[in-house]
């Protein structure tokens, strides 16, 4: 039987074959940025231990830093003015001059958010596995890269030992057929996936996407699919490399030149899943149904069409009394109504930008829509690029002017309105068209209200003060998607400005310099492992809610933390108190009341516990309360591998009948023992309620304290093996991030900054 391509690269990628308990993904290239990375520096000193390839990492700074002008830009640390967030950048900046890694700092052009920085730079190749400590890694699955991301530990992880502990997940392949229409864009496309299989439908799984309709999109349409397949619960998203992908590559500053351009190429065109090859799910689109779309309510499935309209709980209440409940708790918290339509709700916000659509093209296509036209005098509209070398080339083109003429506020890169972490938040209450991924409640700010559109229709949305259907703004010439790819002077433009690198030589010409470093052996074992978890007795805390996202377990703004602990007085901070700045609490919500205010069990009847982002601090925060042990019926991926890293068990219970009786002792306040040497569940008389599975490995762990790099680093010779015959048979992976060159020898740093590195 033939290989998937992911299957191609994951194989290609284990340190040891013969490992099935712990199998490890060496990885090629690591990305880092300003917030899950200090506390994982923090752990890399008091074990002694080093960044092994300092060659293989790269940072920039994006989540917390502001986008307001920096024309006076001296610094970070007199640049950012909220504290905790100056405090997570300057530890970056002091964490990578440490270390020796390459940084994109603030003064530099080249910074941005990660997932528009690493194609940008060609950091990301196809056939490589590459990490970082976000969830929308998968982004750069579209050059037919193994995208991973994970948490803190995680992140820790790959800096020791280069590696990341990663099971084999199930293939998915999404076949979209056909062409698509005018105004319609890949922002629809994966909308329209996610209104078919749900924010859990592919979860265990890495999502390819195929078909004529893929093959025709461009590189930057292609990433938009592959950031939000994580929204659709896979792991990763994936497409298989082809001649658009080569021609996007080629003369990036970090991809291979010279003799090595063609060996690159050659080994990149058989990175396609074979005709064979064995499929787990398979859905098949075609792109006709396609039309543009909207998010009406909290979770990235609720989707309609522009022409629809808003569904009613009622036509839910026999059926699937948890959607009609979802249903109501949406409506109510983004004050709309049953059966509404989609063009009938108001806006007061339009955010252009984020990981998903901030590159050039979707700047191109938004401003295809506002030139010539006014913003509507009741929005306030902002458009955040990707990054500095983004900005550079609109700019370039003349996009700003046609922006800011339009009544935009045109702004810094930077994440931006994405996420409730920098100055740029929604207040209480306003209503956003949104180009970013996640529309969970207080994801832009506490109480705003998001919609999830594309960039043509935030810009629709921005002119007409509604969400308004963009056909009716796009003549046919200019509303398809092949027209992002060419300027609005007619010319083919690339998504980066002039970056004068020198990619005339190989890297396999360079003497080698960077080599491993290698950890001593009392750096092999960790000062501190983690929890032991044995057998756990307590009443379990009841929750009804499915799909219980990362944001509502801890909001975005308690991740410019720089250490693991104190988060439990937030934990679910926005359902858990009436008035959050007082913390005067909610007395229904079931962490306030006496019996479950000391729980170590947390019981959730929902499905998809944990789902959205990849930040470990939702699972601190769980630990921090005090709860030694989650059960629901599934677990979003990545919440439930940075669990078990942190001495929290998380069970799933897929038996509905046993779900119901764990949960019917603790609403009648009975305690229940969980088992974990014996992987039994019991009730408060010691009677069977059921029994659960867990892995072997996070058993182990568990049970004796165990952290993951301890266990890893016990075959760091196996590692060392492995990456010497990786060199060898991928040259060009390595040492090419030490040729980047400091901005100030390219042109691209700010004038008057202090602050600049030079290389």
């Amino acid at each position: 039987m033939g290989l998937t391509l992911y299957d191609k690269i994951y194989q290609q990628h284990l340190v040891d074959p013969d490992n099935k308990a712990a199998p490890l993904q060496y990885i090629d290239a690591h990305l880092i940025f300003e917030v899950p990375t200090a506390q994982a520096f923090d752990s890399l000193r008091k074990n002694s231990r080093p960044v092994r390839r300092t060659d293989l990492t790269l940072a920039t700074v994006d989540h917390n830093v502001p986008t307001n002008n920096r024309s006076k830009y001296k610094n970070a640390a007199s640049f950012i003015k909220e504290p905790a967030a100056r405090t997570q950048v300057t530890l970056l900046e002091k964490n990578i001059t440490q270390y020796n890694i390459k940084y994109f700092g603030m003064s530099d052009l080249r910074q941005g958010i990660v997932h528009v920085v690493g194609p940008e730079q060609g950091l990301t190749l196809p056939g490589s596995v590459i990490f970082c400590g976000d969830s929308h890694t998968p982004t750069h699955g579209a050059v037919g890269a193994l995208a991973l991301s994970g948490g803190t530990s995680d992140i820790e992880h790959v800096l020791a030992t280069q590696t990341v502990l990663q099971k084999k997940y199930k293939n998915f392949r999404v076949c979209v057929e056909g062409e698509l229409g005018a105004g319609v864009y890949s922002k629809d496309i994966i909308l329209h996936l996610l209104g078919k299989i749900g924010t859990a439908g592919a979860t265990g799984c890495i999502i390819e996407f195929c078909g004529s309709t893929i093959r025709n999109l461009s590189m930057e349409a292609r990433m938009v699919l592959c950031n939000m397949s994580i929204e659709g619960g896979a792991r990763s998203g994936l497409v298989a490399p082809d001649d658009v992908t080569f021609e996007y590559l080629k003369g990036r500053p970090l991809v291979p030149s010279g003799s090595d351009w063609g060996k690159a190429v050659a080994y990149w065109e058989t990175l396609h899943s074979d005709d064979d090859a064995h499929w787990d799910f398979n859905i098949e689109i075609d792109a006709a149904e396609i039309v543009p779309s909207i998010t009406w309510g909290t979770s990235p499935d609720d989707v309609i069409p522009i022409t629809g309209r808003i569904p009613d709980p009622v036509n839910y209440e026999e059926t699937n009394p948890f959607k009609a409940a979802a249903i109501r708790r949406a409506l109510k918290y983004m004050d709309l109504k049953p059966n509404m339509l989609a063009v009938d709700i108001k806006i007061d916000r339009v955010f252009i930008g984020s990981c998903t659509n901030s590159r050039i093209e979707d700047l191109r296509a938004a401003a295809r829509v506002a030139k010539g036209r006014k913003v509507a005098k009741s929005v306030y509209a902002m458009v955040v690029p990707g990054s500095g070398l983004v900005k550079q080339q609109a700019e370039k083109e003349g996009l700003d002017v046609i922006f800011t003429e339009a009544g935009f506020d045109w702004r810094e890169a930077g994440c931006s309105m994405c996420l409730a972490m920098n100055p740029d938040v929604l207040s209480a209450g306003e209503r956003c068209a949104s180009t970013t991924n996640r529309n969970f409640e207080g994801r832009q700010g506490v109480g705003g209200r998001t919609h999830l559109v594309s960039p043509v229709m935030a810009a629709a949305a921005a002119v007409t003060g509604h969400m308004a259907d963009v056909r009716e703004f796009l003549k046919a010439e200019n509303g398809s998607i092949n027209v992002t790819q060419w300027t609005l002077g007619g010319e083919q433009g690339r998504s980066y400005g002039p970056v004068k690198e020198d990619t005339s030589v190989s890297a396999s010409d360079f003497v080698d310099d960077a080599i491993a470093n290698r950890p001593t052996e009392e750096a092999k074992t960790s000062a501190d492992g983690i929890p032991k978890f044995d057998v756990v007795s307590s009443v379990a805390a009841p929750f009804d809610m499915q799909n219980i996202n990362t944001d509502l377990i801890i909001p975005g703004e308690y991740l410019k933390t720089v250490i693991r602990t104190g988060l439990g007085t937030n934990l679910f901070r926005d359902i858990r108190y009436d008035d959050i700045k007082t913390h005067k609490e909610n007395p229904e919500f079931i962490l306030n009341q006496p019996p479950y205010r000391k729980s170590q069990i947390l019981v959730c009847t929902g499905e998809n516990f944990g789902c959205g982002s990849s930040r470990e601090h939702a699972v601190w925060s769980l630990v921090d309360f005090g709860f030694k042990c989650v059960i629901a019926p599934s677990f979003a991926s990545i919440f439930f591998n940075n669990s078990g890293k942190n001495g929290l068990l998380a069970i799933p219970v897929n038996d509905a009948e046993a779900l119901k009786k764990i949960h019917a002792e603790g609403i009648a306040n009975r305690e229940v023992q969980v088992d974990l040497p014996n992987q039994v569940i019991k009730d408060s008389e010691g009677r069977l309620i059921t029994k659960f599975n867990v892995d072997a490995y996070t058993k182990h762990c568990l049970i004796n304290g165990l952290d993951d790099i301890t266990n890893t680093l016990a075959s760091e010779e196996k590692i060392y093996a492995f990456e010497t015959g990786q060199k060898t048979a991928f040259p060009w992976l390595f040492n090419r991030i030490r040729k980047l060159q400091s901005p100030r020898r390219l042109g691209l740093d700010l004038a008057g900054a202090t602050d600049i590195l030079d290389w």
